[in-house]
């Protein structure tokens, strides 16, 4: 079993979140700890009015929501409905919850069986139940606890992680309309926001890429790029967006470009460890000095890696991107070395590879290395092959050095305007 703990500000969000996979009839509610009545016999409002009396103990709380998630093996998929409400309540008791209004939902709708527990952190005394490294000193050891009482499959088998990866969303799911393609979409975000590190919006979209979604900022103007939103849509093979875009203020975790930014702060030290295993996996590969571009891109597939080339309306490669599904790291090519960019890469694999030429390749080989990373932006596609010319790259490089000089004016400024401004000081009352 692998527990998750999460914490928040919004215990009407996490609620709703919950309500809506019921109303989709993908979940269930299955239990309502220190209710007054059982869960069946009440709507939304009377659920949340029973954790909100308890949040307005206190007025000094921040983070009062709990959400919990308890992840058992596939193996134990036809566990009793009983038997999980015994073990939400023995792991609610263990890690001092015990007295904390409740709710418990069966979901239904991954490749794993798993619970979803919303509670709140305010005592009936007001005071509020300390969260800080609750994972480490209270749910790991009940976890292991519960393991052994109930003979549950062990996480330590499973290297702590269970193996459940999301399908890529295919562009017909869009035709259900956008209840689906909703549900599509925050089924990866849940998978991947939190178990990958990434540093930028174009690395994840690398990763995201590879499920046929991609997250855009707002136009120039609108009240999605001033706050700091973002739009997310699923696209096609082509990176061709298809579909109604969907804000992410309309998830549950809310993925905006403000949000994720804690996501990429934290992925700048944590992916560092693995910066190695990865330029390793790479430089392997490459002492075969007569390997094709194509060949290259197999051969990292075959190690978990997924390897995006990032390419201009001119076909031109002028970006690389590795995705490492092993260690759950993205790295864009200049954070490993000048040596993996995509123009060293190109450089080290053999002259033929630069130009293919009506290659028939099969769609699972495509589908598996080449996903869209930006808008506005192609990627490497090994059906249609590359069809720019390598060698005539004298106007892109005169276009980039005129764009990055700078502009040299002989305009008259008037002196009081180019003075600093002198900061008038308080006078004393």
């Amino acid at each position: 079993m692998v527990a998750v703990i999460k914490s928040g500000y919004s215990i009407h969000r996490i609620l709703n979140y919950n309500e809506n996979k019921v109303r989709e009839g993908v979940a269930t509610c299955i239990a309502a700890g220190n209710y007054p009545i059982d869960p069946e016999f009440m709507g939304f409002n009377a659920k949340l009015k029973v954790l909100r009396d308890r949040l307005e103990l206190s007025h000094r709380a921040k983070r009062t929501s709990v959400h919990v998630s308890l992840n058992f093996d596939p193996s134990e998929r036809d566990l009793p409905q009983e038997k999980l409400m015994e073990i939400a309540d023995h792991y609610m008791q263990k890690i001092g919850f015990g007295k904390q209004p409740y709710l418990v939902y069966q979901h239904f709708d991954a490749g794993h069986p798993h619970l979803h527990i919303v509670s709140v952190n305010i005592k009936p005394d007001g005071k509020e139940i300390e969260t800080h490294l609750i994972g480490k000193r209270m749910s790991e050891p009940a976890r292991k606890s519960l393991e052994i009482e109930h003979g549950l499959v062990r996480a330590e088998q499973h290297s702590k992680q269970l193996e459940y990866r999301p399908e890529p969303i295919g562009a017909a799911a869009v035709e259900y309309g956008r209840s689906e393609t909703k549900k599509a979409i925050q089924n990866v975000l849940e998978h991947v926001l939190t178990q990958y590190r990434y540093t930028s919006l174009p690395e994840l979209n690398a990763l995201l890429g590879r499920y046929n979604i991609m997250a855009q900022k707002g136009e120039e103007g609108s009240r999605v790029l001033a706050h700091q939103g973002l739009l997310y849509r699923i696209i096609d093979s082509n990176g061709k967006a298809v579909g109604v875009p969907i804000k992410a203020s309309a998830f549950y975790n809310r993925p905006t470009l403000k949000n994720l930014q804690k996501y990429f702060d934290k992925g700048f030290e944590k992916r560092m460890p693995f910066r190695s295993r990865l330029k390793n996996t790479v430089d392997r590969i490459l002492t075969d000095q007569h390997l094709t571009l194509k060949a290259f891109v197999d051969h990292m597939a075959q190690k978990g890696v997924d390897v995006v080339f990032r390419m201009n309306d001119d076909e031109f490669i002028f970006g690389i991107t590795y995705v490492d599904h092993v260690s759950k790291c993205v790295f864009n090519g200049s954070a490993l070395g000048k040596n993996y960019s995509a123009k060293a890469i190109q450089e080290r694999c053999t002259p033929s590879a630069k130009l293919i030429s009506n290659q028939k390749i099969d769609q699972a080989s495509h589908n598996r290395t080449v996903k869209p990373v930006l808008e506005n932006t192609k990627t490497y596609n090994l059906m249609s092959g590359f069809t720019s010319n390598w060698k005539d790259r004298s106007f892109m490089h005169e276009l980039v050095h005129g764009l990055t000089q700078f502009e040299n004016t002989t305009e008259y400024i008037p002196y009081e305007l180019s003075m600093n401004k002198k900061k008038k000081r308080k006078k004393r009352k």
